[in-house]
């Protein structure tokens, strides 16, 4: 591997900062636990996770996320105490914000956002839309770093999936602007896999534009979900061309970003797309 250049850290301040004109950004997912659904714990050692890191910035990724508890969408982790999270962090986290790409630090407990923010984070990804921890938009309002709201609910059931998406993203909202949190430093995530049955996902999927209505860029974040298992049998690792195929999806229905495991074939598949746009042969 080529030895990684080390950049100026990055700095919080608006979400466009972090967001490109010429197509969405990719976000790499880089996850320090031993039961992730999508890599089975293979980046909990640190040196591996660090090594992974390097890796996506050499990719093109133009974002980091780093997760310490697992937030699997289907159910089955083990809670993780916001002890035992940061103990996990503080093992990658210093030598990662050194790449000098953004990162993000997946978490819904205000205690390891803020322990991540003063080691050099710089956007906070809550997967439950800052209505978990009551500490967490306050948080974000006080270090005025971005934030990304997630769609989430504790069971999947039938319902009217959008209006549901869209209503608790709205809560989400208002409840970081009520905190002092700027519309220009908030992202939506539809939350795709959680709280949603397959068919749920791909309803969500299809109807991405219906977002555009709260006014806010949007993260998509389809990378191995159980949904394209549905559609094609496949094994987590097995998924990165139906992933792609949504995820290009998404960049067509105006996502700013798409959060990643394939950082290298996302890149690629952003890059093509946006040079098919620029051409005019997508009307």
């Amino acid at each position: 591997m080529a030895k990684i250049e080390l950049r100026e850290r990055p700095q919080g301040g608006p979400l466009g900062r972090f967001l490109r004109a010429d197509r969405p950004a990719v976000m790499g997912i880089l996850n320090v636990t031993p039961d992730s659904f999508s890599d089975g714990g293979r980046f909990f050692d640190p040196a591996t996770a660090i090594r992974h890191a390097e890796a996506m910035v050499e990719q093109g990724a133009d974002i980091l996320d780093i997760g310490a508890e697992s937030t699997r969408p289907y159910g089955g982790q083990k809670p993780v105490t916001a002890e035992d999270e940061i103990a996990r962090l503080a093992s990658v986290l210093p030598d990662i914000v050194k790449l000098g790409l953004p990162v993000s630090i997946d978490t819904i407990k205000a205690d390891v956002a803020r322990w991540a923010l003063d080691r050099g984070a710089v956007i906070l990804n809550d997967v439950w839309g800052l209505q978990k921890d009551a500490a967490m938009a306050p948080l974000a309002a006080d270090y005025g770093v971005p934030v990304i709201v997630m769609h989430n609910r504790e069971a999947a059931d039938a319902i009217d999936i959008m209006a549901d998406v869209l209503g608790f993203l709205a809560r989400s909202v208002e409840i970081a602007e009520a905190a002092g949190i700027a519309r220009d430093r908030i992202a939506v995530d539809p939350g795709i896999g959680f709280g949603k049955t397959p068919e749920q996902s791909i309803e969500t999927l299809g109807k991405l534009a219906r977002l555009k209505a709260l006014g806010l860029p949007v993260l998509v974040g389809a990378s191995r979900k159980r949904f394209i298992d549905t559609v094609s049998p496949s094994t987590t690792d097995e998924r990165i061309g139906g992933s792609l195929a949504a995820h290009v999806l998404a960049a067509e229905a105006g996502a700013a970003i798409i959060r990643a495991h394939d950082v290298a074939e996302t890149v690629q598949a952003m890059k093509v797309w946006a040079a098919i746009r620029a051409r005019g042969a997508v009307s």
